[in-house]
């Protein structure tokens, strides 16, 4: 049930973020059911730790209530033997959602991508309001004054034709008509009623006398056909998502993870050998940096020391002073330019290669934070002592959030390279595995520090204190 919950929340935030590109564009309801479906998919992965969480606060919240914790302990029953069979559905769970992000996960995700690539390149639907031009339908400009709510009758209609892209040439004007799709959705047929086409020719070059021609036309009907074929859904194939990170298991994710760096390096190395140093500078940098020499390996480099500028110029000539100032000034310069052309290039590179790794990486730490939300849900179910959708709600979802935020802090740490890949995309776990582990312990040994009776007493002692001094103060 807290599954389901998790699922509707999070999908009602998620169909907010999205509902500007699913109004407007006349899609069928099988298609946005799909792309609801494929989008619940998608929010599986962070459904199953927040339902681990409310679960575990609404179990171990109604025993508490019930006071069959107090009975179970009372009969010698300690807290990991009441919490050993739930720890073992916990971990079924986990595996199932593991299963879940590594093998089903990928084939929703390129499913969802591409339907949503295809609803965003859908046009949106025509629609004609009354008193202003409507520019939907290719080549046509329509404005209609007035429209039936009986009979879908247009009124006093005006339609610009620029099929011929010659501009405003050519304008039909209609006392009434109306418009109805065809049966294949390729052409919209508008029939127009009691009206008057205008023409403006092209120019007659042809005598010396420079003559407009202009021509009218009357009609009592007229039919006009529209290729609406723009106007169709068209999908995206998947396979054009293929190589996305959301879209691999952790087989291909490490593969891909790999080569990508192996390319980064490559691309590093041309970069450093680019810059114009001395050639002893060039020649090391060229050896260290290259990451497909293995020769550099067995073969020791021949190391650059310091050397004293001053001592080694001051027996120059003023023009070998000059000359050699000249193309230290014109080294710098070169590889200031190649440092500003490629840095930032590196830069969304690396950032681009680190979504691979993070990818993998994140498969494991939210799988494994269903089994941190079970050891922190089951002792705060136990101190809280409130089951049903209450309490537990509220801890939960601020527990989560704390979570949500510590995990976003660190992928982008480790998206920026500013923490290894290990320290990011597990900081929520190195914080909050610990926390569980203290909160079980002190839920097993009856602390009282996790007695939320002594912090209510406390409170209320407080506050005697301080109404006590008060009214003293008063008299």
């Amino acid at each position: 049930m807290t599954f389901f919950i998790c699922i509707f929340i999070l999908l009602m935030q998620f169909l907010w973020k999205f509902i500007d590109d699913l109004v407007g564009k006349g899609l069928e309801w099988r298609i946005v059911a799909e792309f609801l479906t494929y989008a619940s998919f998608g929010l599986v992965p962070l459904a199953f730790p927040l339902a681990m969480l409310l679960a575990s606060i609404m179990t171990f919240g109604n025993l508490g209530e019930n006071y069959e914790l107090v009975a179970m302990k009372a009969s010698g029953i300690s807290l990991f033997r009441i919490m050993r069979p739930l720890l073992v559905v916990t971990l079924i769970l986990t595996s199932i959602a593991f299963y879940f992000s590594n093998n089903i996960l990928p084939i929703t995700n390129a499913k969802f991508y591409s339907l949503m690539t295809s609803i965003n390149q859908q046009k949106p639907e025509m629609i004609i309001k009354e008193g202003v031009f409507s520019n939907d339908m290719p080549n046509y400009s329509i404005k209609v004054d007035h429209k039936s709510k009986i009979n879908n009758m247009l009124y006093d209609i005006m339609i610009y034709d620029h099929t011929d892209d010659r501009g405003n040439v050519k304008v039909t004007i209609a006392d009434s008509g109306k418009m109805e799709m065809g049966k294949d959705k390729k052409y919209m047929a508008v029939t127009l009623f009691h009206g008057h086409s205008y023409t403006d020719e092209k120019e007659n070059r042809a005598s010396s006398i420079r003559r407009y021609p202009f021509s009218r036309e009357s009609f009592q009907k007229e039919v006009i056909n529209i290729n609406t074929s723009e106007f169709e859904f068209n999908r995206v194939d998947e396979k054009r998502y293929s190589s996305a990170s959301k879209m691999m298991g952790i087989s291909k994710l490490s593969s891909w993870s790999d080569s990508l760096f192996k390319d980064y390096k490559i691309r590093l190395w041309r970069f450093m050998t680019s810059l114009n140093y001395t050639p002893e500078i060039n020649v090391q940098l060229a050896r260290l940096a290259n990451p497909n020499d293995s020769i550099r390996l067995k073969t020791k480099t021949q190391q650059v020391n310091s050397v004293d500028f001053e001592k080694i110029i001051s027996g120059m000539s003023s023009f070998e002073k000059e000359e050699i100032y000249r193309q230290a000034v014109s080294n710098a310069r070169n590889n200031s330019q190649v440092i500003s052309q490629q840095i930032e290039d590196l830069y969304t590179r690396k950032k681009y290669d680190n979504n691979y790794p993070m990818e993998w990486h994140r498969k494991f730490t939210l799988s494994f934070a269903c089994l941190i939300f079970f050891f922190i849900g089951a002792p705060l179910g136990a101190i809280i002592r409130k089951g049903g959708l209450g309490m537990p709600v509220v801890v939960s979802i601020l527990m989560f959030i704390a979570y949500y935020i510590l995990m976003i802090t660190g992928e982008k740490f480790a998206r920026e390279d500013a923490w290894s890949m290990t320290e990011g995309m597990w900081l929520s776990s190195f914080v909050f595995l610990p926390l569980g582990i203290w909160l079980t312990y002190k839920a097993a040994t009856d602390s009282g520090m996790m007695n939320i009776e002594s912090y209510q007493l406390f409170f209320k002692k407080l506050l005697s204190f301080k109404f006590l001094k008060r009214k003293k103060s008063e008299q």
